[in-house]
């Protein structure tokens, strides 16, 4: 596996405000959405676009494999794949995933590395968390690694967290600045093409629109 490329970024940048041990935090079951429904169906209007769910076959007739980092009780796929691995930190809410074929509990922010094969994967997908990883570059890493050739890695995200969780970094800049901040956390992961940005919801305001709904970014890479 290639070496990713060094951080660029200063000694706070992936410093928390509340830096206790993520298990604790994320113990109590969650059993909610974190993004209003436009955006939830945006996501899923995504993966479609991609190929990525069950709602089209395999082009080469394999079983196809996702992978769904710091997953929960939904992994917001229309329809679900062959074989969906959720990983994420709270058990029950893996277990009461009703599309997931196996379920892992690994926290990426104190090991990142992910327990599957190498080119083992037909895309990787991870949904309004990133902004929670202290080490995105390895992870996005390991992500290039079990990825199979031009299979994608799919990053989505909105303006909203857990702030005292979020990274100092992504809590210090705007929209635009989370989208070039994920792109460049992809770039220097390594083994991936030119990431894709895209806002999947209509603009705001901000944008000279009048839509009051949760944003919907997504930021997508192929493996090489």
């Amino acid at each position: 596996m290639t070496t990713p490329a060094p951080e660029p970024f200063p000694a706070w940048f992936f410093e928390r405000d509340d830096p206790s041990p993520d298990s604790r935090f994320y113990a109590p079951q969650r059993l909610v959405t974190h993004i209003d429904d436009a955006a939830i169906a945006a996501v899923g209007d995504l993966y479609a676009e991609l190929g990525v769910d069950g709602s089209s076959p395999s082009p080469d007739g394999r079983p196809r494999v996702v992978l769904d980092l710091m997953s929960s009780w939904v992994s917001h796929l229309r329809c679900a794949p062959d074989e969906l691995v959720v990983l994420g930190m709270n058990a029950a809410e893996l277990d009461a995933n009703p599309m997931a074929t196996r379920r892992v509990v690994h926290d990426l922010n104190v090991d990142p590395r992910l327990p599957l094969d190498d080119a083992s994967v037909d895309a990787v997908l991870c949904c309004v968390s990133v902004d929670y990883l202290v080490r995105p570059v390895e992870v996005l890493a390991e992500a290039a690694r079990v990825l199979r050739p031009g299979a994608p890695v799919v990053l989505t995200f909105s303006n909203r967290c857990f702030p005292t969780k979020a990274v100092h970094g992504w809590l210090a800049t705007d929209d635009d600045g989370r989208c070039a901040l994920v792109a460049e956390y992809l770039r220097r992961a390594g083994g991936l093409t030119e990431p894709q940005v895209a806002l999947r919801t209509p603009p705001g305001p901000e944008r000279g629109g009048t839509y009051r709904g949760d944003p919907l970014y997504a930021v997508v890479a192929r493996r090489v």
